[in-house]
């Protein structure tokens, strides 16, 4: 994730999720919705530990990870050696990992985790990673300081354009003074990437 400055222990942070799942939790309620959208290739941005991009890949998707945070690549990889996971800073202006893709999905609280000032950046870097028709996919929390109305002007200034917005990744209605937002925004017609 754009972590900044934190670094954390991957194989902790995995942990969290295991022990969930093992209880009865779905923890695959954003590949559901990414699913929905029937991509081929998927760029999970901010991967973490990869939780997102495996239970992808294992529904037959092709899925890049990308995290800034060195454990959380790591653990990413010793859990899918198979799949490519990179460790790069998405809020960085010059990244370019030299393909576009069907979705690019922001889980967990993404744009949240990185340095005050850099969401823009965040999202510009996710834009220019999207093919024709691709879909920018974004869950976070609104009431940490970065909410819709930036989340939204980010996205118009990198060229996207909303296309809906729901209040959990299971699809439940988005009413304003909600405290979660699931957002999909694609390219602006006038702003293809081809």
């Amino acid at each position: 994730m754009g972590r900044g400055a934190q670094r954390w222990d991957g194989d902790r942070y995995q942990q969290r999720f295991d022990e969930l799942a093992r209880s009865g939790v779905d923890v695959h309620g954003e590949v559901d919705f990414v699913l929905a959208l029937r991509p081929s290739t998927v760029l999970d941005a901010g991967c973490g530990t990869g939780r997102v991009a495996r239970e992808l890949a294992r529904r037959r998707v092709e899925v890049t990870g990308v995290d800034t945070d060195p454990s959380m690549i790591a653990t990413a990889r010793r859990l899918a050696p198979e799949l490519e996971w990179i460790v790069a800073d998405l809020t960085d202006p010059a990244l370019d990992l030299g393909r576009r893709f069907d979705v690019v999905v922001m889980a967990g609280n993404v744009p949240l985790f990185t340095p005050p000032g850099t969401e823009a950046a965040l999202v510009a870097t996710c834009a220019r990673h999207l093919g024709h028709g691709g879909r920018l996919v974004a869950g976070f929390q609104l009431d940490r300081g970065y909410g819709l109305d930036r989340y939204d002007e980010d996205c118009r200034a990198a060229g996207l354009v909303p296309e809906g917005r729901w209040a959990t990744w299971s699809g439940e209605r988005f009413e304003d003074g909600g405290e979660y937002a699931v957002s999909t925004h694609r390219p602006s017609p006038a702003d293809r990437h081809d």
